[in-house]
């Protein structure tokens, strides 16, 4: 009988998952590891944030996902590191051995190493980080009604750094949430106090794409209300006030930093296997110097003559990488291998209701088309009938009632002095 081979996935992102769904039940052993037992759907967790839908709408358990699955298991663990040599990944509190290894361990967010930033400023790359946001800017608001007064301008200025389309996503939604949701949650506070301040460090938001898009973009977020601030680099932030390279400074004690990302990088590699925190891979994502590691989706680093400095960490790229190594792997003959291109489909952003920025390769185009395509591209894109479902149903709530009833405040608690 023919022994089946052994592939270990280290990530459950979208990379990891893809690749996962593309061997599922097929002539190969299957180990998915992650440090959580949940696929998440990243695009959205700015609604997360806001208060739009539940973390449950957009989160879809391993297990369940592959619950039938002849040759696919899960092992919930943190990858501690890979010992290439004995084939081994070393895990917290295991050891798994493997014949191929597909690293898709993603990315993380990006505070260029400043300790301040990273202790004091909310990162949005995983549920647990949107639920913060949601719990600290609602608490802002509950401690404000208290005190019967403004404290400090800190406690009404919500600062986003980072004008990508995390950021410009997020600044429309609080702004939003300012106008139609919090005066009636508090109808005796004054919110002409509350500002929605985006931090860019490009002339125009969105700068990855088209003028078009970067313009319509910020009339919008100027329609909305929020103060984008262009050309400016934060430095630091105490917890207190965000301060900039041009000397400006900001008091907030709500600063979400989406600014940028970087690898999840696993120890056991050298430093001549990375750049810019990503593993060297060739065209068909194996890892540069082993015959039998891959690396797949933001945390791989290939150059192309399409994308000779690699391509952009987003996760078309991601999705269509796996599907492409994925078929190679259930390829008995290695000279079929098909090297991997990618073919961009296009961006899209949306900064409100019937506001929103898309760029096809064919066409252009803004407002509320735009804002309806958005919805119908990311409600296709979750992966439940279920979860489908339920994330329309708060949408179209939300749409004819300009509410939204998602508003908890769930903190985790205390047992003898240790976070439960």
């Amino acid at each position: 009988m023919e022994t089946r081979e052994k592939i270990i996935i280290i990530g459950g992102g979208f990379a990891g998952l893809q690749l996962a769904k593309t061997l599922n039940n097929k002539n190969k052993k299957v180990m998915v590891l992650d440090r959580v037992n949940h696929h998440m759907f990243q695009p959205l967790f700015y609604q997360v944030a806001c208060g739009r839908i539940e973390p449950s709408n957009i989160s879809f358990p391993f297990r369940k996902i592959f619950q039938q699955s002849r040759n696919t298991q899960f092992r919930l663990t943190e990858v501690k590191s890979i010992d290439p040599v004995q084939n081994k990944v070393i895990a917290d509190g295991a050891e798994f051995s493997y014949d191929k290894l597909i690293i898709a361990t993603g990315c993380k967010t990006n505070f260029f190493g400043n300790q301040d930033l990273e202790g004091k400023a909310f990162g949005m790359k995983n549920t647990q980080e949107a639920i913060s946001i949601r719990n600290h800017v609602l608490m802002t608001f509950e401690k404000l009604i208290l005190e019967k007064s403004r404290s400090d301008d800190g406690n009404w200025n919500i600062v986003i750094v980072g004008s990508g389309p995390t950021g410009v996503e997020l600044a429309g939604a609080f702004a939003e949430m300012k106008k139609e949701i919090l005066p009636r949650d508090y109808p005796y506070m004054n919110f002409d106090n509350l500002k929605i301040i985006l931090v860019s460090s490009t002339e125009k938001p969105l700068a990855v794409m088209s003028k078009e898009a970067q313009d319509k973009s910020e009339k919008y977020l100027k329609d909305l209300g929020v103060t984008f601030l262009s050309g400016e680099i934060v430095t630091d932030y105490d917890g207190d006030q965000v301060i900039m390279k041009s000397g400006k400074k900001i008091p907030s004690n709500n600063v979400i930093w989406a600014a940028g990302v970087t690898g999840n990088v696993v120890d056991g590699f050298p430093e001549e296997n990375l750049i810019r925190n990503r593993y060297i891979v060739d065209r068909y994502n194996k890892v540069k110097g082993y015959d039998n590691i891959y690396a797949i989706g933001d945390i791989a680093y290939m150059e192309t003559p399409k994308y000779p400095q690699g391509h952009p960490q987003v996760a078309n790229v991601a999705i269509n990488q796996a599907k492409n190594l994925g078929r190679n792997l259930l390829k008995k003959d290695n000279s079929e291998w098909k090297e991997y291109e990618y073919d961009d489909r296009g961006s899209l952003a949306t900064i409100g209701k019937h506001r929103a920025v898309v760029d096809l390769p064919f066409i252009k185009f803004q407002g509320f088309i735009a804002w309806y395509f958005w919805m119908f591209l990311h409600l296709m894109l979750i992966l439940s009938v279920r979860n489908k479902l339920a994330v329309f149903f708060n949408w179209m709530w939300s749409y004819f009632n300009k509410d939204s009833s998602l508003r908890l405040i769930i903190s985790p608690t205390k047992k003898n002095g240790t976070l439960q």
